[in-house]
């Protein structure tokens, strides 16, 4: 099945199997590995892209439907300013240990920090709902989305 989709701004055109998923395709065939495979099962939210803007679980989708959207990795991510006092917050904040999860976390607060400019702490906590960390803990994370909300309303 041909598939064609925007790719961390890269048009990007292939031949997919029909049940191909999304996170093998990037990892696999297309050489993203920022984004993980951890639960396959959509528990975890290491495998979370961003799809038009908003924070999807790529071990859920099928690569065709990517078809026609504009996909972003943490790699493709690495690039917006938007970004930025997310990972500097996450590492300030001591929000990072092994790393495996602050990947997913990182996007899903972007896409929450994207439509929500001034979230409360239990928004927060929703917006983060299905990432999973086993080491650092929920409190640095969700402080730490806190602080880059911040640095973003004050233009840091």
């Amino acid at each position: 099945m041909k598939i064609d989709f925007l790719l961390n701004g890269k048009k990007i055109e292939l031949d997919a199997a029909p049940d191909r998923r999304a996170v093998d395709l990037l990892r696999e065939d297309l050489g993203w590995t920022g984004t993980k495979e951890g639960c396959g099962s959509g528990e975890c939210g290491a495998c979370t892209i961003l799809v038009d803007g908003e924070s999807r679980l790529s071990c859920l989708m099928l690569a065709a439907q990517l078809s026609g959207k504009k996909v972003v990795t943490i790699e493709g991510a690495a690039g917006d300013p938007e970004i930025r006092p997310i990972q500097e917050s996450f590492v300030e904040l001591g929000a990072v240990q092994c790393g495996f999860c602050s990947p997913g976390m990182i996007l899903s607060a972007s896409a929450l920090l994207k439509s929500r400019q001034y979230p409360s702490r239990e928004e927060i906590k929703e917006g983060l709902c299905g990432n999973l960390c086993r080491c650092t803990g929920y409190h640095k994370i969700v402080d730490a989305v806190g602080e880059a909300a911040r640095r973003l309303k004050d233009g840091e």
